[in-house]
């Protein structure tokens, strides 16, 4: 007769987990270890680590601006605004070299930031980000009116609804 036990197929060893959790624990370490080095340009990089930037040398430098003061306006709001006004006072932040033009044209700038001005109803004063957007809208409009490169910047220097 033949055993009982003899005849039971033998189960698979179990296999161990250990080689593939350190595969993947090489391999993030490999890409870690290579983003670093593209990101930081050891490999790939455009600059030579000889070269230093004129940034770098002189980090306390004052851009070559001037500022051309805006005369200060007063803008009745719309007929729903029931006789509020908005005092306005801004300076615009311009190449030093452009300076003399952008005051040149300083008429047209006060005509079309009195005009968007005038086209505002308080509830658009009045939110939390107005100032923020209106700021890019005039300076939107200011850049149109002086042309490509000469305004750099909108500085609000008064801004009251009364």
């Amino acid at each position: 007769m033949t055993d009982a036990v003899a005849d039971a197929p033998e189960e698979g060893q179990k296999s161990s987990k250990l080689p593939l959790i350190l595969g993947l624990l090489a391999a993030s370490i490999g890409a870690g270890g290579g983003f670093f080095a593209t990101y930081s340009g050891m490999i790939l990089g455009s600059e030579s680590h000889g070269e230093v930037s004129a940034e770098v040398q002189r980090p306390n430098a004052i851009p070559d601006v001037a500022f051309v003061a805006v005369d200060p306006m007063v803008v009745s709001l719309s007929p729903a605004a029931q006789g509020r006004h908005l005092r306005f006072r801004a300076q615009l932040e311009v190449p030093s070299q452009y300076a003399s033009d952008v005051e040149t044209l300083l008429p047209r700038v006060v005509d079309v930031l009195n005009s968007y001005l005038r086209a505002l109803e308080t509830k658009d004063i009045e939110s939390a980000s107005a100032l923020t957007r209106l700021r890019a809208q005039m300076l939107r409009r200011v850049q149109i009116v002086a042309g490509p490169g000469r305004v750099n910047d909108l500085l609000i220097m008064e801004f009251v609804l009364n």
